[in-house]
This record gives C-alpha cells, structure tokens and sequence, in this order.
C-alpha cells in the first residue's frame, strides 16, 4: 500500500505533506480551538507544531488536505501501519479548519482515504482521546464502532487516554450499497 497517495473528489485534493506547507498548514492549526479536545492542547504553539510537522513530514504517510474550489490548505491527516497487524492501517491526527467542521470536508477526506485504504486492508482504524468528543462523534457518523473486546482486541491500543474505534471492510461494503441503493 502507497501511504501517500494523491486522492481526490469534486471537493477536495489530499495529498503528500510536503516542506512547503509548512506555513499554509499552520494557518490552519494556529487556532487553539482545534486542539481544545486533543491530549496535545497547545499543538497551536508554534514551537509545538514545528515539531508535529517534521514528524509528520517524517512519518511518510501524512497528507495536506486542500480545498478543490479555491486551492487552500484546509488541514491534515495521516496514514500509520498498526504495529504487528497486517491487515489494519490506523487513520489520525487529522485536524480541519473550523469553518470546515461538522460536515462535508472531513467526510470526503475520511472516505476518500477509507475506500483507498479498503483496496489493501481489512480494518481501517482510529485511536481517538476519550475526551475528544467531537471527534469521536465524527468517527460514528462515518460508521466506526468503538472497540471494547472482541476478536479484535489485538487492534486496540494499550492506552489510558485513547479509545479505539474501527470499520472493516465488510460493513465498509455494506454501507456504500445502502447509499448508492438511496441515491
């Protein structure tokens, strides 16, 4: 699996985070609004966020998300192998501009990168902070469902502060039916 694919749809353009976008891409996550349910709380800061970039840039698997009618940065999000699991390929540290939240964009960026990921893996995977409410709720509305124990214990991530939720490939199917058979 490539992990740093061009994807696109008629409303957005996601693709590889490169040095250059380091000043647009903080014009977005400068806004400590965004970060206001995230362990990180002052990924705002500048010195803070120059260092999430140059992991980001190093993880080889995140993307810049660009707005398709007016070429902006709009955000972020990333590809990351889940240790000792074949068939799973976790999605994260994804952010938005607020004007952007609740709806559409982060839909399009989650499926764009769900129906990607689906064509190599059986799971697609998110570990989200227990009191990141917000992003929680917009896992659910895409169909991820929380993991607590199960066959697929060996996804979730040992943490205190993390909660995994997952979709597979399977329901993934299912629900892009249900929609092409309401559309």
């Amino acid at each position: 699996m490539n992990m740093q694919p061009i994807l696109e749809d008629d409303l957005i353009i996601s693709r590889p985070l490169c040095k250059d976008d380091y000043k647009a891409l903080y014009e977005v996550a400068r806004d400590p609004l965004i970060w206001e349910q995230h362990p990180c709380k002052d990924r705002y800061k500048k010195e803070i966020y120059s260092n999430f970039f140059i992991e980001s840039i190093n993880s080889k698997g995140t993307f810049v998300i660009i707005e398709k009618s007016n070429n902006k940065v709009i955000g972020s999000t990333r590809f990351k192998k889940v240790i000792n699991v074949e068939n799973a390929i976790e999605i994260g540290w994804s952010f938005l501009s607020r004007d952007k939240w609740g709806g559409k964009y982060n839909k399009a960026m989650k499926n764009l990168m769900i129906n990607y990921a689906f064509e190599f893996m059986d799971y697609v995977i998110f570990y989200i902070g227990k009191d990141n409410f917000r992003s929680q709720r917009a896992v659910q509305k895409i169909g991820g469902e929380r993991i607590v124990s199960s066959h697929l214990k060996h996804l979730i991530k040992e943490s205190e502060t993390d909660w995994t939720y997952q979709i597979n490939k399977e329901n993934w199917k299912i629900k892009l039916k249900q929609a092409a058979g309401n559309g």
